[in-house]
Order: C-alpha cells, then sequence, then structure tokens
C-alpha cells in the first residue's frame, strides 16, 4: 500500500469503505466509529429507495429518482454504483476525490459489488466486511427495525447469503456480536492502518532524515 500526496503537497487521504449484509449493524457501527474518530469524512451515497423513518436528504442519502440516476450513471458521476435489494446506490466521484485530495480520509458505507469496483479504481482503498453473529440474530435485527414490509426482510435475509459469500475478499472481517467490541475492534483497524509506514515515512520526512544524518 503506498501513500500518494495530492495536488497540494499534502499526503492524501485514505480511502475505507466497509460493508455488511442489511442488519448486520453497519450503520450504527460506522456512526459509532465518525464520533470517535471525527477526522474521517463520510461520503454521503446517491440512492433510489424511499427514505426510512428519521432519514434526511443529504445527511443519510442524497434520495433520487431512478430516472435522475440513470442520467448520472451516464454522465460519469459515480466512483461506483450498484443494485442492491431493488435498489440503486452510488458514489459521487468528485466528491471522495475532492476530500482525499485535502488529506482527509474518507468513509464509504458500500455493499460488496460497489467495494469490487472501486479496489479497481483505487487499489490501495481498505476494506471491511461486518458480519452477524448468527443468522438468527440477522433476522432479529431485520425484524426489530419495524420499517421494512415481511417481503421486504425475506429478500434481505435470502441475498445475505450471496453478500456474506463475498467476505473474504475484504481486508479485514468484524463480528458485530457485542457492538462495543465490534467498535474498538473497528476503530483499532483504522488507527493501523493510519500508522503504516509508507504514510508515516511521508509525514515524518524531515525528522527520519535528522535522525539518519551524521552528527
Amino acid at each position: 500500500m503506498s501513500a500518494h500526496t495530492s495536488n497540494t503537497g499534502a499526503t492524501e487521504g485514505t480511502l475505507f469503505m466497509v460493508a455488511a449484509p442489511s442488519g448486520a449493524g453497519k450503520s450504527t457501527l460506522v456512526n459509532a466509529l465518525l464520533e470517535r474518530e471525527p477526522s474521517i469524512s463520510l461520503s454521503i451515497s446517491h440512492t433510489t429507495r424511499p427514505p426510512r423513518p428519521g432519514e434526511q436528504y443529504g445527511r443519510h442519502y442524497y434520495f433520487v429518482e431512478r430516472t435522475e440516476f440513470e442520467r448520472e450513471v451516464v454522465e460519469g458521476i459515480f466512483l461506483e454504483h450498484a443494485e442492491v435489494h431493488g435498489n440503486f446506490y452510488g458514489t459521487s466521484r468528485k466528491t471522495v476525490q475532492d476530500l482525499l485530495q485535502q488529506g482527509r480520509d474518507v468513509l464509504l458505507e458500500i455493499d460488496w459489488q460497489g467495494a469490487a469496483q472501486i479496489r479497481k479504481a483505487k487499489p490501495d482503498c481498505v476494506s471491511v466486511f461486518i458480519l452477524p453473529p448468527s443468522r438468527t440474530e440477522l433476522e432479529r435485527r431485520l425484524r426489530g427495525r419495524g420499517s421494512d414490509s415481511e417481503e421486504v426482510i425475506e429478500r434481505r435475509l435470502r441475498n445475505s447469503r450471496g453478500e456474506i459469500a463475498h467476505a473474504h475478499e475484504f481486508d479485514y472481517i468484524v463480528v458485530n456480536d457485542r457492538f462495543e467490541d465490534a467498535l474498538d475492534t473497528l476503530q483499532a483497524i483504522v488507527r493501523a492502518v493510519r500508522q503504516r509506514s509508507s504514510l508515516q515515512c511521508q509525514r515524518h520526512e524531515t525528522l527520519i532524515r535528522e535522525l539518519l544524518a551524521n552528527t
């Protein structure tokens, strides 16, 4: 994994991706991580799915009509896009690139299809897959939302098998059994990545040169 320098001369930020089957607790973990690590910017995705109760445009998602989403695909707006559970999701290429070039770390909540696309575009990204502790618990969490119909719940449960089959493609896997433990692990991954030598050598170039100099 190599560090990149932006046009401003600053070290480019790291792109983190977090994926999971629906109901594994991905969004709750991500939101808690962002509270602990406010220097990470969450990339807001575009989606054609309707808002859930309490979700706000521009804060949780950019909710758009399918025709508008399809137009944005043609225009090359998205770094990645995919159809998930019958709805489309996409990540703005410009938003992510601008943040990374400012030296900010960026986090994407994403599905395995989008993650595969981004790995090709940005091989130095860091990916994490969240697993539920059991199939029974996954179903309990899906039903506990109280916002989805029985048909939607059954479809998400069926699709979860296909999603989990791609977990091995990710750099890290975190089991979300006890929430605080899973959050600690996710934060530890972020902090370890930030300490990798390719980044630290660039950030501390002056110090390293001084330490190596003959006195």
